[in-house]
């Protein structure tokens, strides 16, 4: 038996990186998934063909996580077609690789998409999400959020700043929607995912001073997501996975 068998799970930004990987874990472990995405139609319906494989059922959903109507639209579908709703992984994010001494060419336009989406679209996620879990008993969010939203240095002053509002989110709602739904946050460092690619430096800086020897991986950070999930005393955490470079 799977530690989720019964369950479903709604993946924003499923097709690729880590809510790529924490989908086929959910699969693996028993649960019918839900994959959102935004532009990458492809990843997400590779993505479900290899949950179908797993012998589960997958879904790809289409929608801007930043729009309040499409999550609210995609929620209703998920349930429509899956049956229920127990698990949110708001994995959906967005950056723009801004040099953090940049101040002029941080945008108000990077600004207003990096909070919309990071920020903005994990709340509406939740909010139309929790009425869903409550039918069945209960349930589960994580968020992704970063290291970055700690220590203020990361892809972009923007970037950093909506993980931060994120973790905050996720403390919000833990207190908030208590006793049904816990809600947790896992912090990344850098992580091996398409949005790493051409920024070597980066990656060769995140990896000389990582005590574990090599940067996370998107299972690395599914495994983490799904321990909290199966942790159901566990509440308002915000996990650091990031192989203990920020000891």
């Amino acid at each position: 038996m799977g530690k989720l068998d019964g369950k479903v799970a709604l993946v924003t930004g499923g097709g690729t990186g880590i809510g790529r990987a924490a989908s086929l874990l959910f699969a693996t472990e028993g649960a019918d998934v839900a994959v959102n995405y935004s532009r990458s139609e492809d990843d997400a319906n590779k993505t479900c063909s290899d949950i179908e494989a797993l012998g589960r059922k997958a879904i790809a959903v289409k929608a801007d996580v930043s729009e309040d109507s499409a999550v609210r639209q995609m929620v209703d579908r998920v349930v429509d077609e899956l049956g229920r709703l127990d698990i949110l992984v708001n994995s959906a994010g967005m950056t723009r690789f801004v040099p953090l001494d940049d101040l002029e060419n941080l945008t108000e336009a990077d600004w207003d998409r990096a909070m919309a989406v990071n920020v903005k679209g994990a709340f509406f996620a939740a909010r139309a999400a929790i009425p869903k879990m409550k039918e069945s008993g209960g349930g589960s969010i994580v968020n992704v959020a970063s290291i970055s939203g700690i220590s203020g240095k990361g892809s972009s002053i923007a970037y950093s700043a909506s993980k931060a509002a994120l973790i905050c989110l996720t403390n919000s709602l833990a207190t908030s929607q208590a006793p049904d739904i816990q809600v947790n946050a896992i912090s990344p460092g850098f992580v091996d995912t398409r949005w790493g690619i051409g920024w070597d430096a980066f990656r060769k800086l995140h990896l000389e001073a990582t005590p574990m020897g090599r940067v996370a991986t998107g299972e690395d950070c599914a495994d983490a997501i799904l321990g909290l999930i199966l942790s159901p005393f566990v509440t308002g955490e915000n996990l650091i996975v990031d192989g203990g470079r920020s000891i």
